[in-house]
């Protein structure tokens, strides 16, 4: 008996990652221009979703924001969204506007004040923390922090969800 137990376990353990991925919370949140944004709206027009929650204090966002641009100017053609989710309280806010003028980012920044969607994402709410959601609306990776070099990482996986050899 213990061993069919155990079968049934490592079955499950093999086929429930497979067969179920988390589907993404949808969100609308305001940009830094005030314009109301949804993640199913960035979803109708691309086929995938790269985003991005990080605050204006936090270095390593700041050195990661270069390279999700370079995606953005890369692959934004092919299908995807890139997105910045400024997670700033009222405080700090005023300082996200700047930040995203000093950095060039071309893609949208929205802003999260009251850390209602990272706590969707990342209830932890580890800075930076980036989650790919692919065309059927499923988070299909999700990272913490950043460290030199995990850009590549996240381009390998932004090229596979978008079918991209």
């Amino acid at each position: 008996m213990s061993l069919l137990r155990s079968f049934a376990a490592l079955l499950v353990l093999v086929i429930a990652p497979l067969a179920w991925a988390a589907v993404a919370p949808d969100f609308t949140l305001r940009d830094i221009n005030s314009k109301s944004v949804s993640l199913s709206e960035l979803r109708k027009n691309n086929k995938i979703v790269l985003v991005n929650f990080w605050a204006t204090w936090c270095n390593p966002c700041q050195v990661e924001m270069p390279h999700l641009q370079a995606l953005h100017a890369e692959l934004g053609s092919q299908g995807l969204a890139v997105v910045g989710i400024a997670t700033d309280d009222a405080r700090s806010s005023s300082m996200v506007k700047p930040l995203v003028y000093s950095k060039k980012l071309s893609y949208p920044v929205l802003l999260d004040t009251q850390s209602s969607v990272v706590s969707l994402y990342n209830p932890n709410k580890v800075l930076p923390f980036t989650v790919l959601i692919n065309s059927a609306g499923e988070m299909v990776y999700s990272h913490s922090g950043y460290n030199a070099g995990d850009e590549v990482e996240l381009r390998t996986k932004v090229l596979a969800a978008l079918g991209t050899p």
